[in-house]
């Protein structure tokens, strides 16, 4: 698996992301160099980025390189008829991306909290990576891939060892073995 870090250099959060994604799945990681954000999914009338445009350079990237990407953007971003998204992924592919923008509490007016922040990355890091292992939206709100609407449905969620419901671990350990991994 590949990680790619969009427009931040955080090596503590790459290090905490790159050992859960181990523990839980058994992947390798190969980290990426650096990369800025494009300008041209940058929607200035929003002020936000365009989620698609990511997600298919994850995708494209993923192609060339035959094995699953993960981009972690330090963006804020929007997708189809939503005001913005935590993150986005392919069902049951290979590309995944995460938007860092509105999992910080600064950005709801509160303190700064890195041991927050960092839990609310790799919740949304398993929920997108659950996309792309095939799984949907769960209806048990205290699995990872329970939908978050708001930033409380995530703190809400995935607060298990593993992140998933039983029913969703399930789903993940039969899909595993499917998907390209170096």
């Amino acid at each position: 698996m590949i990680l790619i870090p969009m427009k931040f250099a955080d090596s503590n959060l790459i290090s905490a992301i790159s050992s859960e994604i181990k523990r839980i799945f058994g992947w390798n990681i190969i980290v990426s160099g650096y990369i800025d954000a494009p300008t041209e999914y940058f929607d200035r009338s929003r002020r936000q980025y365009i989620s698609e445009g990511i997600l298919g350079m994850a995708s494209r990237i993923s192609s060339e390189r035959r094995d699953i990407v993960l981009i972690i953007a330090d963006l804020d971003a929007y997708a189809d008829d939503l005001n913005f998204v935590f993150g986005q992924a392919e069902l049951n592919g290979l590309a995944a991306v995460v938007y860092l923008g509105r999992l910080r509490p600064e950005f709801y007016g509160e303190k700064e909290d890195y041991s927050l922040f960092t839990r609310r990355v790799l919740k949304e890091v398993m929920h997108e990576l659950g996309h792309v292992m095939g799984l949907g939206h769960c209806r048990n709100w205290r699995c990872v891939m329970y939908f978050s609407n708001t930033i409380a449905d995530t703190d809400r969620k995935g607060n298990y060892d593993s992140y998933y419901c039983n029913r969703c671990s399930d789903m993940i350990r039969r899909s595993i073995p499917r998907k390209i991994v170096k």
